[in-house]
């Protein structure tokens, strides 16, 4: 005799798919299959009894046509290196991308939740969101994350777009924050740095960031701003020549969208960051 695993669960049925409901993935997946949520964590003792990897740090810059948001590679667990080349910045659609800082594994369980999310309302209206909804769906699941928050998996996710319905394309660039129990807030100061280098990258942006600079300059300055954090956040990782890992940026303008800036291109500019280091340290 053959016994059930209480561990696993049954497939979700074909009848659910075809059911009429509303066009939100993240809907579906909380009626028919919960557990697949990125907030249905196992609870934990006291807040930081479970060590996992967190990662740090993201910034965000608007400039004239477009919006760049880019991060470090490094995760870290306590006071050790959890891992040197971590990602934590997505594209998630045509002209939106997402930058993540806190508990890495609940964090990319969001975003890659939110990318289908985004997916799966475009095939079912046949349309896209609109940048404010797509903001709003992020602050949704970043808000249903709040009972893993106050066990201390926090996740801070920074929000970068490109309006395509703004009437000047000039300035259609939009960042995007966010707290722990999901309240969005519009940046209108044209750059934001989310995670424990985040107070050394906005000093460094609030002296060399300007909104009506080109993409190549305001592609420097981000990695200028996490070399930066980097100097005095242990949590933050610089560019690693040795291993070549450099930071991930991603660019979005209306003309190309969002896309991730070519490896080579950014080692080209870290180089040259470096080099500009070596002879002045303080940048």
């Amino acid at each position: 005799m053959s016994f059930p695993d209480p561990g696993r669960r049954a497939p979700v049925g074909l009848d659910a798919y075809l059911a009429p409901g509303p066009s939100s993935f993240t809907d579906f997946v909380t009626a028919h299959a919960p557990h697949l949520l990125p907030s249905a964590v196992p609870a934990h003792g006291a807040p930081g009894a479970l060590e996992v990897p967190h990662g740090t740090t993201i910034v965000a810059l608007v400039f004239d046509g477009g919006v760049v948001i880019a991060g470090d590679r490094r995760a870290t667990q306590g006071n050790v290196i959890a891992q040197r080349d971590i990602e934590k910045v997505f594209v998630t659609d045509a002209h939106s991308a997402v930058g993540i800082a806190g508990s890495a594994g609940i964090a990319l369980e969001m975003v890659r939740l939110f990318t289908v999310e985004l997916e799966h309302y475009e095939k079912i209206e046949g349309t896209t969101l609109s940048l404010d909804g797509k903001a709003n769906k992020l602050a949704a699941m970043v808000r249903a994350n709040l009972g893993a928050a106050m066990q201390g998996f926090v996740v801070v996710p920074l929000f970068a777009g490109y309006d395509i319905e703004a009437p000047d394309p000039s300035k259609a660039g939009r960042i995007v924050t966010y707290d722990a129990t999901g309240g969005r807030y519009d940046e209108l100061l044209g750059y934001h740095a989310v995670g424990s280098g985040s107070v050394f990258a906005k000093s460094a942006l609030k002296k060399r960031h300007r909104v009506d600079a080109d993409l190549p300059t305001t592609v420097r300055t981000a990695i200028e701003a996490l070399y930066d954090a980097a100097d005095d956040d242990s949590a933050t990782g610089g560019p690693d020549l040795t291993r070549r890992l450099y930071p991930i940026v991603v660019s979005i303008t209306g003309p190309e969208g969002a896309i991730r800036r070519p490896e080579a291109e950014i080692a080209e500019v870290v180089a040259q960051v470096v080099a500009g280091r070596t002879e002045n340290p303080g940048g």
